[in-house]
Formats: C-alpha cells, structure tokens, sequence
C-alpha cells in the first residue's frame, strides 16, 4: 500500500461528456455494471475512492439505464481479491489491476477493441497501449500513468558546489561524492526496498544498455545488466554515496527524506512536487542520465482496468469507459496539480496547452518502457526481485550471481505459467 501513497495522492478522474455509444442493450442484464477499484489509507490526501464516486454519478446521470455498483478493497489486496473472484467465478464487470496476461490468455478479458470506437482506442498513448498488449491484442486498458525524473535539491547542490544535474554516470558519482564531503547523508537515494524495487532496477539497467525482457523471454543476466549492477555496488554504494541501506530504502520512505533534505538526488515521481512546492523545498528535475552521456530511456509505470467477459457486460462497460476516457475529460488525468500523467494523445496535448509542471514528464511518456507485465509470470517474478535486488549491490554482493538466479527462476516461472 505505502508503495502508491504518493503516486495516488491527488489522481484525477474526470467526468466529462460520454462519446455516445450504446447504453446497456436489450440482451443484457439489468443488474449494476460492477466495478472492483483500490482502496487507500488516510495518508493518501485526496480519496480516490470519492473521486470513483463522482464519476459514477455523473456518467449515471448521462445514462440512466445502466448503474455501476463500485466496491472497494486495499490496495495491496488488490490483485489477491481480483484473482480469487475470477477463480470462484465472480469476476466483477470492471476491476482496476496491476497485471492482466493471466487473464488475458484464458479469454477472460474483453479486447479494448470490444469496447472502444477507433478514435478512442487509437487516443491512448502508444508506449502504454503496446504496454498492455498481449500477443499482439490490447487488453489492459491504462489508468493513472507516471514516469520519473531525477530530482535534486538545488541548495544542497550549492552548498557543494555542483552546478546543475548529472549527464552521465561519471558525472553522478561526482556530484554524490561532492554531496557527501558536504554533509548530505544520503548524496543518491537509490531505492531498492521491497516497496518498489523493480522500478528503480528497470531505471537504471534500461540507462545502461540493459532491460528485463528481450522480445519475448526474460533477460535479466545479460552482460550489460551485470555491468550496471557491478558499477552500482563499487561506484555508489560501496563509496557511501547511497545511503547506509538501499536494500531497506522504500519510494516513500525516499520521498521523505528528501523532502527533509536529507537526500540530495533521487529518482522520483511528479506527485513529489505538490509537497515539495509546500514546502517550498528548493528542487528541481532532469531526465535520468545514460552511462555515458544524454538521457536514458524512462520508465513508465501505470495500473490498468479490465473488462472482464462472463458477466456479458460488454455494451455497459462499453458506455462506462468510453465516457471515462472521453477526449472532452481526458485531459484531467493530469494537468493541473493531479499526480497522474494522461495517457491519451488528446490529453497530452490539452495539458501542454495548458503549460505548467507536467510537460516534461509527459514529453517522455511515449518513449518509457513498462514493467513485463505481458508476461504471465511476473507477478512472481516481480516477489523476486523485491526480495533479491537489493543485495546484489550491497558490500560483498555478487550482482551476477544474483541476475543467473533470477534469470534461472524467471524463466522457470514462466515455462510454468505457460503450461
């Protein structure tokens, strides 16, 4: 749950105009559109669960025939709940989910072709429609998009005489050094805790050549994963310039401490900002660093919804979505002071005319890469990292050692999934 404390803490849904496409037909039940959604502790700010509400009641209003019963549960039973439905038969009509290809290939899962006209299923920005495709078909419909930055406290930048963000790896070691000689006890906030371990790992071994997956099996162990790793242990973390543990340090735990000044640059979401800039913390942002120089490739991350078939929903969940991501509503997916990115064209574009904070981030949106989750196994393949990542870069770890065992592993699981 602590894992999208920030990440949800103001997301906006909107409740603009429906496209107009069928309500519910003749050939369906009458009975409540049933929409599975996260719950989220009180430290969220803004209630996701309330702004579920306001949609409902606006898209009620536009079609009266068709009412959406929304349920509720904790966000880190999500995917638990939404798993033991589906096994016991009761799948909802519409859940928000962070994995999909489990279902996706047992034919569970109504294409966004189903439920979509052309226009508005070819809105969704590119990098998050292929994100959630499986052999080639969308399923996994994208909802509260993001993708970090490097942030850094310009004070303490000052204070020790670094002038401006880090282009390249050299460049961040030698900013970090300068940060500690300085006093800062955490010069990088690497975070590599159990909260969100594998998108800090994506970051960096997507900047150094690397990833996760080759086109259609896992790649962990790759010769270029090795060697950031490797540069991670001896460079940084062996120096003392990442903190006393980044195995135990969680996003938000690194949120925290930058925001108390006690990190001075991390990997971070946009959500950072609304208490960076109440705090009036003297920050700024730039694109992560390559290796060897330019911007590295971003990482996106985002949950999904899934419609799923056996309640025969289709033209309700139809409607329901379709007024969801309507061009006239899309663009307060983001914008403003929410947390989330758009993740449609038309949306994008309606926040860009806006101006304001957002732009970069979503100037690098249609370039990031996701997670696998295309692939069946990496809900356990994703545990593993978590638990497993974290030493690799500790004094003393073996970052080879650790990406065979994983690749052995992930491969394993995924033979299995498949069978």
């Amino acid at each position: 749950m602590r894992r999208r404390r920030f990440l949800q803490q103001t997301a906006t849904f909107a409740s603009g105009a429906a496209l107009g496409l069928a309500g519910c037909g003749s050939g369906e039940s009458r009975a409540p559109l049933r929409l599975l959604v996260a719950s989220y502790d009180e430290s969220v700010g803004a209630s996701i669960g309330d702004q579920w509400d306001g949609v409902v009641k606006a898209f009620e209003k536009k079609h009266p025939d068709i009412q959406v019963a929304v349920e509720r549960v904790p966000f880190a039973e999500l995917d638990a709940t939404l798993a033991r439905r589906v096994e016991q038969g009761k799948a909802p009509d519409i859940a928000q989910s962070n994995v999909f290809a489990q279902y996706a290939v047992r034919d569970l899962l109504y294409a966004t072709s189903d439920l979509f006209d052309i226009a508005t299923e070819s809105d969704f920005t590119l990098s998050l429609a292929q994100a959630g495709r499986v052999h080639r078909i969308q399923y996994g419909i994208p909802l509260m998009a993001s993708t970090p930055r490097l942030f850094y406290n310009k004070a303490l930048f000052a204070r020790a005489g670094v002038e401006g963000p880090p282009r390249s790896w050299a460049e961040l070691r030698t900013a970090a050094q300068a940060l500690k000689a300085s006093g800062v006890p955490t010069p990088y906030g690497l975070q590599l805790g159990p909260e969100a371990a594998e998108d800090e790992l994506y970051a960096w071994l997507l900047a150094g050549g690397g990833d996760y997956v080759t086109s259609s099996s896992y790649d962990f162990s790759s010769e270029e994963n090795v060697a950031t790793l490797t540069w991670l242990r001896d460079s940084l973390v062996g120096e003392g310039l990442a903190g006393r543990s980044p195995a135990r340090l969680n996003r938000t735990d690194a949120y925290e401490q930058f925001l108390r000044g006690t990190i001075g640059m991390m990997l971070a979401h946009p959500v950072l900002m609304d208490t960076a800039d109440r705090m009036k913390l003297p920050y700024a942002h730039a694109a992560f660093p390559a290796r060897k120089g330019g911007a590295a490739i971003p990482v996106g991350i985002n949950d999904w919804l899934l419609a799923f078939r056996r309640g025969g929903r289709r033209e309700a969940a139809s409607a329901f979505l379709s007024f969801v991501y309507d061009k006239e509503s899309a663009a307060s997916y983001g914008g403003g002071r929410a947390a989330a990115l758009p993740v449609t064209a038309s949306g994008a574009e309606a926040v860009a005319e806006q101006g304001g904070r957002l732009a970069e981030f979503i100037d690098q949106l249609p370039e990031a890469r996701f997670q696998p989750t295309a692939m069946r196994s990496w809900p356990t393949v994703r545990r593993e990292v978590r638990a497993e990542i974290g030493g690799s870069v500790q004094r003393g770890g073996s970052p080879g050692e650790v990406l065979r065992s994983l690749q052995a592993r992930a491969s394993q699981s995924e033979t299995s999934a498949r069978s």
